[in-house]
């Protein structure tokens, strides 16, 4: 993948982060796997927290997922109000975004949402958007 490395004891690893942010670029939301216990990881990091196996695999994420927490961002004008959210993804990880589509104080806890990457002046990031209808992720 071209990922920057790091020199550690008894070798080098990738920096899973860069890699993360890589596969954004591209276009791809991408999440570790731990491949015996199957488990997904976020934030990415070089081993599996619990059992500390570094056996790890890039899989694409399903996108699905849950709002766990929000709240709105209220900035000095003449900027505009934006929520910071809390998303249990379909996978298991829980990371931070925005949701997008929606107004702010719109998002609610328990919304399905489904994460978009799009393109901000400094680069890719993901967002999620409301999904339509209600139906859970």
């Amino acid at each position: 993948m071209g990922a920057e490395t790091r020199a550690i004891a008894g070798g080098q690893y990738r920096q899973p982060e860069k890699e993360f942010i890589e596969h954004l670029s591209a276009g791809r939301f991408m999440l570790p796997k731990e491949t015996v216990s199957g488990r997904f990881i976020f934030p990415p990091r070089v081993a599996e927290p619990l059992s500390g196996r570094t056996s790890l695999e890039w899989h694409e994420a399903s996108g699905r997922g849950t709002v766990y927490a929000v709240t709105v961002v209220h900035p000095k004008a003449p900027d505009t109000p934006y929520n910071v959210a809390l998303i249990d993804l379909a996978e298991g990880p829980r990371l931070m975004s925005r949701v997008i589509g929606v107004q702010p104080d719109e998002v609610v806890i328990g919304m399905p949402v489904m994460a978009r990457i799009i393109e901000e002046s400094f680069g890719k990031v993901l967002v999620f958007e409301a999904i339509s209808g209600g139906a859970q992720a």
